[in-house]
């Protein structure tokens, strides 16, 4: 086996990291294009389904105990608890842009809609298939990119189409391999997963007060260095960061579906000043509160309008 493959192969033997993802409250699933190399690109897993496309690249891909070469192209699904990774080797310095489409959901979102929309229980086989990990190719792998592609100028109701079609698609195409075997057992780090799901947890629930790093550190036993380097490794964000977005998706459902007053909002999520509030929402949203309100107004009167 030559020199890189061998060392891929001890990478698989190693605990996969974490990822914690978070899917906005207005949307139903992840989407998002990412340039390679960064620093979620590494050996992971996580709870949620990954639709996964390599755009521009080839290289090595790892889905479980599964070692295979890729190219422009390659779509594949990892189900819950996979690890995965796709490895390109780039010189040092190099970027290659956008390489990635990325969509992840949760398969417990399917289910439980399939108790009122039946026809989604046909995904259920597919979902089965998929905790081994599966590799599309042929005409089901083209018309799939394609409404990848498409998704990514889409929001709201007409992406979730698309994703419904990507799903129906997938769950009755033939055109699969089944990459990992049936013996493959992750080496999942147990106690690092218990303890990032139980901080993950704590932050959920106090996101909208002051939570000082040093105390919730001291809840696990961590110097604030040690766990925020902990915190950084296993969710890709800072505590800060992580706390920022919390705060400012819970700002978006709120100014989105209620008539409160944005000062209010900015206590309510947990901002003591009305300007440090009007900055963080910015820098994650591109724009104003009060301009989002406005633009998730007019697309409520627009839909009434139909």
């Amino acid at each position: 086996m030559p020199t890189k493959l061998a060392s891929l192969s001890k990478l698989a033997t190693k605990p996969p990291v974490f990822e914690h993802i978070m899917v906005e409250p207005s949307e139903s699933f992840l989407w998002r294009c990412d340039d390679y190399p960064w620093e979620r690109n590494v050996w992971n897993y996580h709870p949620e389904y990954e639709i996964h496309l390599i755009r521009n690249a080839s290289g090595v891909a790892l889905v479980g105990d599964h070692i295979g070469h890729f190219g422009p192209g390659h779509l594949t699904v990892v189900g819950s608890g996979l690890p995965h990774d796709w490895v390109t080797v780039v010189a040092p310095g190099t970027r290659i842009l956008q390489r990635d489409i990325v969509l992840q959901f949760d398969p417990e979102r399917i289910r439980s809609a399939a108790s009122v929309l039946p026809e989604l229980a046909q995904v259920d086989a597919f979902l089965k298939r998929g905790l081994r990990g599966l590799s599309f190719h042929g005409e089901t792998q083209r018309v799939a990119a394609g409404l990848l592609e498409e998704m990514g100028r889409m929001s709201a109701l007409a992406r979730l189409s698309h994703f419904l079609r990507l799903l129906h698609l997938l769950s009755v195409s033939e055109d699969y391999e089944i990459l990992s075997s049936e013996t493959f057992t992750p080496n999942l780090d147990v106690s690092a997963l218990a303890t990032i799901q139980r901080a993950l947890g704590f932050i959920h629930q106090n996101f909208n007060r002051e939570i000082a790093l040093s105390d919730i550190a001291a809840m696990f036993g961590m110097s604030e260095t040690a766990f925020s380097r902990f915190f950084k490794k296993n969710t890709g964000n800072t505590f800060t960061e992580h706390v920022t977005i919390l705060r400012v998706a819970e700002a978006c459902k709120l100014l989105s579906d209620t008539t409160t007053a944005i000062t209010d909002i900015c206590f309510e999520v947990g901002y003591s000043n009305i300007s440090n509030f009007n900055r963080k929402f910015k820098e994650r949203r591109g724009m104003t509160p009060s301009r989002y309100r406005e633009l998730a107004r007019r697309r409520t009167r627009s839909r009434l309008a139909v």
